[in-house]
């Protein structure tokens, strides 16, 4: 049957959505699930919230599950260049006419929901279609309230890094905000917590009840090797595993999707198998050699600490030109001034978001920090200007906001990186 709309026209539909001025909370979406059949009652599910990490995380479990040979979904966002990124079974991506059928049926149903209550029924009702073993479920904004919050108990819940995030509605302390990630705790389920400040621990476990309760420990990851191409370790003596992701965080991601794998109960070979395919592009991802150029759509202070360490280890002693864009909500400021000690030049370009900073301020806020800065008309033009002069040994890292990450993941694709 003919759906009732393209592909196109369904995500022009849901984006028309805004959640301002919408009260949060779980009533639209338990009442449009249930309009539906309540399709996430007949799937299981790994549910993530955190402020950092949840993707990569996200990939690594699900990469393992498919490995086992279970049928898994991957709910993710944003996207970093297609909508239909969101929502994937063993890999791929919903395919157009997938999403232009679903998406008709949810947008048929009255009511005045928002873009992410929308994509998460969408996301239900393609998982439930696909007949999928497992769904690895990631949060979209805190937990206690956030759509996906609407399953009942899943086989674990995992919470990756707590940092200052959307303090405006999740609190204005890591306390407050792991509270509101640790709203997805469901009695009986295994909880896996990335290891943190024993503040946020002990207030994330008071939301535990007859829960098995693991923290991770990254004192027992030991790394053996690391390189552009990837990276290999051990984890509570166990492997030795590999993954392509890059830097100390990501094998820290790893050790989280490890526990979480082994509570479940998959074998060591899929694990394995499954971390070593797992990719998550438009993180710390090399596009090219020869110069080095890496991808990364960190958006905040931690994400450019990361950043900053693994290009460090990667590159010591090189300068790096990095092209920049950021959101103006964002503590812009420490960005760049965890970036200045490796930066040769920022190449500074506007995100294509109504939030973005201005270009000319990126780069005059990096003047005053005492770093060497140019303001870019287009993303283009950036790309132009970072690799004109630029030789074998250097290196150009992209980052600052997802926003614009897929975009110049695309440009650097066509240009056969």
């Amino acid at each position: 049957m003919k759906p009732a709309m393209t592909d196109r026209e369904a995500i022009a539909a849901i984006q028309q959505r805004a959640w301002t001025g919408r009260k949060p909370g779980l009533e639209r979406i338990r009442t449009l699930l249930e309009r539906l059949g309540n399709p996430q009652r007949s799937l299981r599910f790994v549910h993530i919230a955190g402020s950092n990490g949840k993707g990569s995380t996200a990939a690594m479990t699900a990469a393992a599950l498919t490995r086992a040979g279970l049928r898994t979904g991957l709910y993710t966002s944003p996207h970093l260049w297609r909508f239909h990124e969101r929502f994937q079974v063993d890999g791929r991506p919903i395919p157009p006419e997938g999403l232009a059928e679903i998406a008709s049926n949810v947008l048929d149903i009255p009511g005045n929901y928002t873009e992410f209550e929308l994509m998460t029924a969408i996301g239900m009702l393609w998982f439930q279609k696909e007949r999928c073993d497992w769904v690895v479920l990631e949060t979209g904004l805190g937990g206690r309230l956030d759509s996906t919050n609407v399953i009942e108990a899943p086989g674990a819940c995992v919470i990756t890094r707590i940092g200052l995030e959307h303090t405006q509605l999740l609190g204005d302390t890591l306390e407050k905000i792991a509270a509101e990630k640790a709203g997805i705790i469901k009695p009986g389920c295994p909880v896996i917590v990335y290891r943190q400040e024993p503040a946020v621990l002990n207030r994330i476990k008071a939301y535990c009840k007859n829960n098995q309760w693991i923290v991770t420990n990254p004192d027992q990851l030991e790394r053996l090797s690391c390189t552009p191409e990837g990276q290999i370790f051990t984890y509570r003596g166990r492997g030795p595993f590999s993954i392509a992701l890059l830097g100390q965080h990501q094998l820290e991601n790893a050790a989280a999707a490890l526990d979480t794998l082994w509570a479940l109960g998959i074998p060591e070979k899929a694990i394995a198998q499954g971390l070593k395919r797992a990719r998550w592009p438009g993180r710390l991802e090399l596009l090219g050699r020869r110069p080095d150029v890496l991808l990364d759509g960190g958006h905040n202070p931690q994400c450019m600490e990361a950043v900053a360490q693994t290009l460090g280890e990667l590159y010591p002693g090189a300068n790096v030109r990095f092209v920049l864009g950021v959101l103006g909500d964002k503590d812009y400021p420490a960005m760049v001034r965890t970036l200045l000690p490796l930066a040769d030049e920022f190449f500074c370009v506007t995100p294509d978001s109504p939030r973005a900073l201005p270009a000319e301020d990126l780069a005059a806020c990096v003047r005053r920090l005492g770093g060497a800065a140019r303001a870019c008309p287009s993303l283009g033009a950036a790309l132009a200007a970072v690799f004109h002069g630029t030789g074998p040994e250097d290196v150009i890292c992209m980052c600052g906001s997802l926003y614009m990450i897929g975009e110049i993941r695309e440009c650097l694709i066509q240009r056969n990186l």
